[in-house]
């Protein structure tokens, strides 16, 4: 038997944690949303 302590891979780790993958869920679209808007509000002309 062994008693060392195996290492989980931290990829399996996280898709493991339902948690984590719903706050990534819905983190990581929001911020590229609000990304994606800010540039579409820099690249508007600016009327004379």
């Amino acid at each position: 038997m062994n008693n060392e302590k195996e290492s989980i891979p931290v990829m399996q780790r996280i898709l493991d944690n339902p948690f984590l993958l719903l706050f990534l869920g819905v983190v990581i679209p929001t911020v590229f949303y609000i990304m994606w808007g800010i540039m579409e509000i820099v690249t508007i002309p600016i009327a004379q």
